[in-house]
């Protein structure tokens, strides 16, 4: 078996920012070759290394050129998983089963196209899940950014009447029949593990992920002792609208970076 996180392949990927560069990259993760999108500011200089977890399932929320662009212009070196089983790459999309390891392995591939020993993560929607999962797993974490996103899968089930079909087919059944394996996917049950400081963002309005979701994750995280802040917007939903999206991406750049500089754990 490849070396996890090791790079198999790098092309160029066309830019809508023309300060930034893209690369599609494949890379090795659990035996599968797994692909994803790396940004950089063309400028030189000494940037910090952010791992894009996306939302969606497969197709829908895919990483979008624009998105990462975005962050990589606000100083960042960013790297963005696809998944496994999109976009060319082998194995399938689980919806935060072992494709949890494509995260995981992506801090290697940021680790090696920035020259850092840690990275700040960020994760939208079902990336929130991703990003809880890979602070859990992974001590090379500076800090954790979660926007609208999922901590505990079988509520997600409860919320979402239109997945339904889609996590029982990707699990394998419901909440009630597999309990123990929706607990086993949900990272709110693990958040002691997480060193990181947190940052929880969740418009009051959101229909796609309950606001819910992050009380609660905010709850367990300050009943283990963590470092959590949280940014609650009122009346706004999943998706806030562009002007408040530039802002709150300037913001969590700024948070991310401020947390860099007291960040107990690798420093580069």
């Amino acid at each position: 078996m490849k070396e996890n996180g090791r790079i198999e392949s790098i092309r160029k990927y066309p830019s809508p920012n023309p300060n930034v560069e893209l690369d599609e990259i494949v890379y090795w993760s659990d035996g599968l070759r797994v692909k994803g999108l790396l940004a950089r500011p063309i400028e030189k200089g000494i940037y910090e290394a952010m791992l894009y977890l996306r939302g969606g399932l497969q197709s829908v929320g895919m990483v979008r050129p624009a998105r990462i662009a975005q962050f990589a212009s606000n100083g960042f070196i960013v790297f963005a998983p696809y998944y496994r089983g999109n976009r060319g790459g082998e194995g399938r999309d689980e919806f935060g089963g072992d494709d949890r390891l494509d995260a995981l392995h992506g801090i290697e591939v940021l680790k090696a196209m920035s020259g850092v020993d840690s990275v700040h993560l960020f994760g939208f929607s079902r990336g929130g899940l991703m990003a809880l999962w890979t602070a859990i797993l992974s001590k090379d974490i500076r800090s954790v950014v979660t926007w609208s996103g999922v901590s505990d899968l079988s509520e997600l089930y409860q919320e979402r009447v239109d997945l339904r079909r889609t996590l029982k087919r990707l699990i394998g059944g419901s909440p009630s029949k597999l309990p123990e394996i929706y607990a086993e996917r949900s990272p709110i049950f693990e958040v002691d593990r997480i060193q990181a400081p947190v940052l929880i963002i969740h418009g009051t309005k959101d229909e796609n992920v309950s606001i819910e979701q992050s009380y609660r994750l905010e709850r367990a995280l300050k009943e283990a002792g963590k470092d959590v802040e949280t940014w609650y917007q009122a009346d706004l939903a999943h998706h806030y609208p562009p002007h408040i999206n530039r802002e709150t991406v300037k913001a969590i750049c700024k948070w991310m970076k401020d947390k860099g500089k007291t960040s107990t754990g690798n420093r580069f």
